[in-house]
């Protein structure tokens, strides 16, 4: 189970680099819970309106580890984001701990900050 949900993850990147968000395939009912304090956000639609604001002329997410557990998978990411308008650049490593209903189908997402590294493993029943 835990590889198809890492190809999942991969495939999930990849639509979204390719800004292709219907083929993201999330769940209706799928959850992001984005990093600091910023309240969740609840289903497709919500997710999609965080994931494609007009304030970002490129964003792209740059896998560079996975982990898995049961039915999670842990991904340390580089995330490449350029303002549209202002044209400031953002480099960003973060973690993110995907969370399968079953094999192949997120239902959620939390993400973490590169130095909360512990926060996230834990998240996934992982340790350091």
């Amino acid at each position: 189970m835990s590889e198809e949900n890492i190809e999942t993850v991969r495939s999930i990147i990849d639509a979204y680099n390719r800004r292709d968000f219907d083929a993201m395939g999330t769940d209706p009912d799928f959850v992001l819970v984005p990093p600091g304090r910023q309240s969740p956000i609840k289903g497709a639609d919500g997710v999609r309106a965080w994931m494609e604001p007009d304030a970002f002329e490129s964003q792209v997410i740059e896998p560079l580890e996975f982990r898995e557990a049961e039915n999670k998978v842990v991904v340390r990411q580089r995330s490449k984001i350029r303002g549209s308008g202002s044209g400031i650049e953002i480099d960003v490593v973060t973690w993110g701990v995907w969370t399968f209903k079953e094999a192949g189908h997120a239902v959620r997402l939390e993400v973490y900050l590169d130095h909360e590294k512990a926060k996230a493993l834990e998240a996934a029943g992982l340790r350091e």
